[in-house]
């Protein structure tokens, strides 16, 4: 329902098989010598170095090291390296640079490894670089894959001999993956592996079952069915039918837990002013989901008071999203489904979490569908669950809200709304099971 204080009045916070190789890849989180992350590069004019600097560089070097890694890769390292490179004989170079939205490749891989190619002006040319989020490697090879590059470079993820390596022996690995022309081999075994073995965890099983009770909640089938010409992740009201428990294996995400919840507070508490402020101005008369909008704001203002850390407050972002779509023309997609903190979904994509036969119909933005296609795992909002660090639709449903609905993605429909639910109470009883679930130390 509507808050019985003026929109202005509000308070800004309280007193926070491609899917086994995609989701595998989570196990690199764990490394510490590939790093969580990069500054920063506001402007491609800023701070790092451009494709012009890194291809003068490769001219001489087939390995050219950016200072943020200088101590995952040595000198001694590198030269190792390069001298490895020329033993195969293959146009092999290698790129290790931190990658970050708003530097000189805007964050992606795929742009920094086909600049570094038109500068260096090579038809053949295989190209190891660090991936998007600079925790694996990402492979090219031009004018074709004949040397399975790709696969290589991804596969050296999943090796448990490489558990514990630093970044030089990953790298040196791939090159020599990508010279024996066993990547694919290598990359599809490992991958089978990891799917079994999550697969047969306890309690991974497809009889699982559990359920959210109240009016109105939402329960996820675990089942696809063919629908009006597609797959589709069916739900069902009011019945306790069978939920599927995604299942990840159980990696430390270490970007996540670096996050800064402050800073996300701050975000979220600005969020919210803003759908506000927007909800004041917006014509009654010309805007037909002014109501909603006024609910989702007072939802939003509910979640944020009592937010507990970085799930409830990426749900302030959702509720927030789904006001503001309330507001336009047309609604748009919620947020992305892997971590709302990345902004609104681009398109819906179909998704099978690891040691699953069905799969899930979710919302994402345009680097977790890139990443999805390129068979690797997209970057997951993570919480804290039982004492490890888990993605969040890990929790079980009947403990959160945003497991349950995916933050907006696995809604079942157009009267279906975050700020329903939470004006319905699940987001107040979910909070109250997960406080008793911690209380038992169950």
């Amino acid at each position: 329902m509507f808050s019985e204080r003026p929109i202005a009045d509000r308070p800004s916070g309280a007193s926070r098989n491609p899917a086994a190789g995609l989701l595998a890849a989570l196990l690199l989180a764990c490394t510490v010598l590939l790093g969580t992350g990069a500054p920063a590069r506001a402007e491609s004019t800023g701070p790092g170095p451009t494709a012009s600097t890194i291809a003068g560089a490769l001219a001489t070097d087939p390995v050219y090291v950016d200072p943020f890694y200088s101590a995952a890769v040595t000198h001694t390292q590198q030269r190792a390296l390069a001298d490895q490179i020329a033993a195969t004989g293959l146009p092999i170079k290698v790129v290790l640079v931190p990658l970050e939205k708003g530097d000189a490749f805007d964050g992606s891989a795929r742009a920094l490894a086909s600049v570094v190619k038109e500068r260096l002006g090579l038809r053949e040319l295989i190209l190891i670089t660090t991936d998007d989020y600079g925790k694996w490697l990402n492979g090219t090879e031009w004018p074709t894959d004949a040397h399975q590059t790709r696969d290589a470079a991804a596969a050296v993820g999943f090796l448990d001999e490489l558990d514990d390596a630093g970044l030089a022996a990953r790298v040196g690995r791939a090159v020599e993956l990508i010279e024996t022309g066993k990547g694919t081999e290598v990359y599809e075994a490992e991958t089978a592996r990891l799917d079994k073995k999550y697969s047969d965890r306890p309690g991974n099983d497809e009889s699982a079952s559990g359920s959210f009770g109240g009016p109105g909640t939402l329960l996820v089938v675990a089942a696809v069915l063919a629908l009006a010409g597609g797959g589709v992740f069916l739900t069902r009201r009011r019945r306790s039918p069978r939920h599927t428990v995604f299942t990840f294996p159980d990696a430390v995400f270490a970007a996540d837990e670096a996050a800064d919840e402050a800073g996300l507070r701050r975000r979220a508490s600005d969020e919210l002013l803003a759908l506000g402020e927007a909800v004041e101005h917006a014509d009654g008369t010309a805007t037909p989901g002014l109501g909603r909008a006024l609910d989702a704001y007072d939802a939003a203002g509910r979640v944020l008071d009592a937010a507990r850390g970085p799930a409830d407050l990426a749900g302030v972002l959702a509720l927030v999203a789904e006001g503001r779509s309330a507001l336009a023309p047309a609604p748009g997609l919620p947020l992305c489904f892997f971590d709302p903190r990345h902004g609104t979904a681009v398109r819906r994509t179909t998704w099978r979490p690891l040691g699953r036969r069905e799969r899930v119909d979710v919302a994402v933005c345009e680097d977790c569908d890139r990443a999805l296609r390129a068979r690797r795992s997209p970057q997951v909002l993570a919480v804290r669950d039982r004492g490890r660090t888990v993605p969040y639709f890990e929790v079980p449903a009947a403990r959160s809200l945003w497991t349950a609905t995916g933050y907006g993605s696995l809604l079942s429909g157009p009267d279906d709304t975050l700020a329903a639910r939470v004006g319905a109470g699940e987001f107040s009883r979910a909070r109250r099971r997960s406080e008793e679930h911690e209380t038992a130390g169950d």
